[in-house]
């Protein structure tokens, strides 16, 4: 988002560490602000260890979190945003959801959301809480299920249809809906419209790492700037797949002259 011209602030906790450091000077050399990342001089900024298949790009992630275990959102801290871009939570992060909430109400913000598997593995229910103060809900199809299969029962036939998917998780309040499914592509829809998006890669597949990231950061700028539907599925289809033809989650992330230059290259299809 930055790298599109957009002001963005990380909310977040690192430690007093090397990898912290790394982290600061990587969000300033991106001209994202860092006054709301909390320092903690006992504890290890959360590191993780990708290992990737060299045959396929797909990868397995082990993590360690421990400065992010103390992560406390405050409602004060929120107002000057206009948006806020909520993924996986930390800490005690049933109550920093309820600050989330409040917080919304209060200053009027505009909010999306990229849940962690965490937190729908821990309380999918909580988790849908959130929804009808949603305005852009974007997750991967697992995702969508998880969160839905703990609201009642449904069938396998229409766990396996985006369509019913899209339709149940608008109904429980979301208004903009993007899901993704690897390299099935992925699925929008706003209340109105359904679209689908095929994917399309840069330099091909060498590691998925930030795939799901890079699409919302993607879907998430077109979005800002007024784009329709099918064209922030398209954004976020061509900035995961520049991301994931390179090592790692940040280097293939488009500025917006190849944004400009890659999305005639993509066709999304509108389905209803």
């Amino acid at each position: 988002l930055a790298r599109f011209g957009y002001r963005v602030a990380s909310y977040s906790c690192i430690g007093k560490d090397e990898i912290g450091r790394y982290v600061l000077d990587a969000f300033r050399a991106e001209g994202v602000a860092t006054e709301f990342l909390t320092e903690y001089s006992d504890a290890k900024t959360d590191l993780s260890s990708i290992i990737v298949m060299t045959q396929n790009g797909e990868r397995t992630i082990f993590h360690n979190r421990d400065a992010n275990e103390r992560l406390v959102v405050r409602k004060e801290s929120l107002k000057r945003a206009d948006w806020l871009f909520v993924s996986a939570l930390n800490g005690e992060w049933r109550k920093n959801v309820d600050t989330i909430l409040e917080a919304k109400t209060a200053y009027g913000m505009q909010l999306a959301l990229n849940p962690g598997q965490h937190n729908i593995k821990e309380d999918a229910e909580k988790m849908l809480t959130l929804l009808p103060s949603v305005d852009v809900l974007l997750l991967n199809k697992d995702e969508a299920i998880e969160l839905l299969q703990s609201a009642g029962s449904v069938t396998n036939d229409e766990l396996n249809d985006e369509w019913y998917l899209m339709r149940k998780l608008s109904e429980h309040g979301a208004k903009i809906i993007g899901i993704t499914d690897g390299k099935r592509g992925a699925w929008g829809y706003n209340g109105q419209e359904f679209w689908y998006c095929p994917i399309h890669t840069r330099n091909g597949v060498v590691d998925s790492t930030g795939a799901g990231d890079a699409f919302g950061s993607g879907f998430m700028a077109a979005h800002l700037s007024g784009k329709s539907l099918d064209q922030s599925l398209s954004a976020g289809m061509a900035n995961s797949g520049s991301v994931v033809g390179f090592y790692g989650a940040i280097e293939g992330l488009l500025h917006e002259q190849d944004m400009t230059e890659l999305l005639p290259l993509i066709t999304p299809e509108r389905l209803r």
